[in-house]
Order: structure tokens, then sequence, then C-alpha cells
């Protein structure tokens, strides 16, 4: 853990260079180039070579997609208790991002013209949903759901497998859940660059959607343009802001939850109003770490990826989050600090609140989508969305007697613009 606080001179600079440590080696720039140009060049060869090379996973381009009736076996070998789990989750995500999604209008603008928008699902989207040593099961339900919500036609997930070949039963049993057949055993950069370019048994996507790891996320980032993609959601973060009403072991507990992902490049945040409670959480964190299956990798997050903030009074709070735009940012303070900082707070990907609040509940049932920005591109993205996974388009209809009342602006703009054809376009007519 690196301790600062925020009333030391050289807070600002610490602080940005400890963000700093979350931008892309050039190391991982570069491996995912090469990767994703030797895909485009040599297709599904190349797939197969780098899920051998990466996941164990021996491969012919027949084996990459999943088999519909091995989706709905998975399904049926789920216990009961995670059938309703998804069924329990799926409702909540299902009943938040309907209130989001984007619908038609018209209007009439100042110059009599109908105009409004439309809203049409993406034609077809590829979803890639971590798997390997962690199946994130409720990344299916967190991404799916919107782009079934939306109506996207074609659905198309990727997730590695084992060296077997396998993929979890509880991500396939997710799919299923969700009606999805198009399944590929392929994760990775390979699958990036599979979604992005298209193989001979693999058709492109229009647009790329999902988390993953810093590969994952620098190839989506370098096949933009290509394709779409939703954000660049990399390695997981989370911000506890916390106050005397916090309890220490709630808080510990909450820490270790991100840092568990154990990924190494993890990033957590504990912003604190005094050093004793800084302290208690840390020895808490210890004491709880004891008894986690996972406790040598949490060690590697949390002597790398730990920084804790003393502030006093909580004065820069807002201003600390606003700078680190976390993915996941706890407000477990009084109840009358919650609302100035929900509403100073502007660059979180989601905000829980109070004691009782847990990042994990976000991750996998409250409703909104668990997608969201990572690396303090929070600054300028936003969580996944059913607007994500659908296209806008505007719609303008002027008639004889509008066009004339919009010449005389039109007419203004081609002479500054010294657009002639523009502007008799438009007043041939106006004068008609």
């Amino acid at each position: 853990m690196r301790l600062l606080n925020t009333t030391a001179k050289p807070f600002d600079q610490a602080l940005a260079e400890f963000c700093r440590g979350a931008e892309t080696p050039r190391e991982i720039i570069d491996t995912v180039a090469a990767i994703l140009a030797d895909i485009r060049r040599r297709g599904d060869t190349a797939v197969a070579q780098y899920a051998a090379k990466f996941d164990g996973a021996k491969l012919r381009p027949r084996d990459f997609r999943v088999a519909p009736a091995e989706i709905a076996a998975a399904h049926g070998r789920l216990p009961l208790a995670e059938k309703r789990a998804l069924r329990a989750a799926h409702a909540n995500i299902v009943a938040f991002n309907r209130q989001g999604q984007p619908r038609a209008w018209q209007a009439r603008n100042r110059q009599g013209a109908t105009v409004g928008e439309k809203h049409d699902p993406i034609r077809r989207v590829g979803i890639y949903v971590p798997g390997g040593q962690v199946p994130l099961v409720s990344t299916v339900l967190m991404t799916v759901s919107l782009a079934r919500i939306a109506g996207c036609p074609e659905i198309a997930v990727f997730t590695p497998s084992d060296r077997e070949g396998r993929v979890a039963d509880g991500l396939l049993g997710a799919l299923h859940h969700l009606g999805i057949t198009e399944v590929y055993r392929i994760g990775g950069v390979q699958a990036v660059g599979a979604m992005a370019y298209g193989t001979a048994t693999i058709p492109a996507v229009d647009k790329i959607f999902g988390p993953g790891n810093a590969y994952v996320c620098e190839a989506k980032r370098q096949v933009f343009g290509t394709v779409g993609v939703d954000s660049l959601p990399g390695p997981s973060e989370v911000m506890i802001i916390a106050d005397a009403t916090a309890r220490a072991d709630f808080v510990a507990s909450d820490l270790l939850a991100q840092a568990e992902h154990g990924s190494g490049r993890e990033k957590i945040y504990l912003v604190a109003d005094t050093e004793k409670l800084v302290r208690a959480i840390a020895a808490e964190v210890e004491r709880q770490l004891q008894s986690l299956p996972r406790a040598e990798k949490i060690r590697r997050v949390l002597a790398e990826g730990w920084l804790a903030v003393v502030d006093p009074g909580l004065k820069r709070a807002a201003t600390v989050a606003n700078y680190v735009a976390p993915e996941h940012l706890e407000l477990i303070v009084k109840a009358r600090a919650v609302p100035p900082l929900v509403k100073a707070i502007t660059t979180a990907g989601a905000i829980m609140i109070g004691n009782h609040t847990p990042t994990a509940l976000g991750d996998f049932t409250a409703g909104p989508s668990h997608v969201l920005p990572t690396g303090r591109t929070g600054r300028f993205f936003s969580g996944l969305r059913v607007a994500d996974f659908m296209r806008r388009t505007s719609i303008v209809r002027y008639d004889a007697r509008s066009v004339r009342a919009g010449h005389k602006v039109v007419a203004a703009f081609a002479a500054m613009e010294q657009l002639a054809a523009h502007g008799r376009s438009v007043e041939i007519r106006a004068l008609d």
C-alpha cells in the first residue's frame, strides 16, 4: 500500500504518477499490433495458433464454434440455485436497462420543418466475455441482455476455453438462458482480431463490446475505426471514500473483492478522512486475506496497485475522484455528505452508496451493466447501456414554405464559407 496525504505539496504529482501506472506499456502495444496483423493476414490459421499458444487449446477452425447442443447441455447441468440466480439477475438488468432505451421522436424546428431521430439496432455485434481461470458469467448477462433489448439481429459471443477446449458451464448456461447460439471458444487478442477482420469461419462484426485484460483492451483500441468499440474497459478498479461512519471490515472486504480479479494490473483506491481509519482498514485487509483462496494474486495487487489517501475532512475527495475517474466508486460516509459528493463527482463509472452497497452487488445483480470505463477513461466514456447497441439517425423534412424560411440562413452561411453550390441548392427551391 502506498500512502499519500492531500495536504502534502507533491500530492497532485504523486497521484498523477500512480495513475500513470495504468497506462498501456509499449511492450503490450507492440505485441497486440503484431498479433492483429498476423490474424488479418492468415485468418483462421493464426487464430488457431494463438489459441494454442495462450490458452493451450489445440483447435481446428471447425472447432472454433460451440455447438448449440453443447450450450443447451451446459445449461441443463447447472444446479437449480445457479439457474435461479441467472433469472434473478437478468430480471433486474432488463428492468433497469429498458428505462434507458432510446426512443424515436419528431418535432418542428423554428422554420417549420419536421426534424427528429430514429434508432436502429446495430446489425452484427461481437461480445467478449473473459473466461479462463475466472469465467465471468455475469458479464454474459451484463452485455448480451442489452443487445437483446436493443434488438440486434446477430449477436456473436467470444470467450476463451481451457486446454481441452471446454467453456465453463456457467458461461454457456447463461448464454442458453438468453437464447444465444453463436458462440466461439476463442479469447484474447485473437478473438478481437477475428471479430474485427473476419476469417473464413468467423464473420466480422460491426462493433465489439465487453471487458478484458490489458491485451484485449489494447486490441480493441487498435481495431477501432475498422469496427466500433463500446469503450476500453480493462483491469478492474475501485475507489472507496470513507469517514468515521464506515465499517473497516466492510471497506476491507470491498477492496479485496476488486483485487481478487488477480491480473496484477488492478487499481484500488482508499480515500479516508484520517490515517487512523486507513490503518484500521489495512489491518482488516490483512486479517481477511488469510482466508481467501486467491491470496497470492491479491497480495501482488495490494503491493503494487493500492493507493491510500488521507484527506482531512474529505475536502478534496471529489477532486481526487474526478481525476482518477474510477470504474467503481463507493461512498461510505455520513448521510449528509452523500448528496454533495454525488453531485460533485462527475467521472465515476458507477457510484455505490452506504455501508450496505458493496461493489459486488453492482457486479452481479443490481441492474446497471458492470461494463464500465477504467484507466481514467471515465473522463469521456460512460458505462455500457442499450443505446451503445444502436445507431441514431437524424431525420429532416422541409416543405415549400419551410425551405423559404431557411433560405436566408443558408445563403449567409454559403457566402461565409464560399460554397456557392450549397446556397444555390436551397435558393433554387426557395424561389421556385
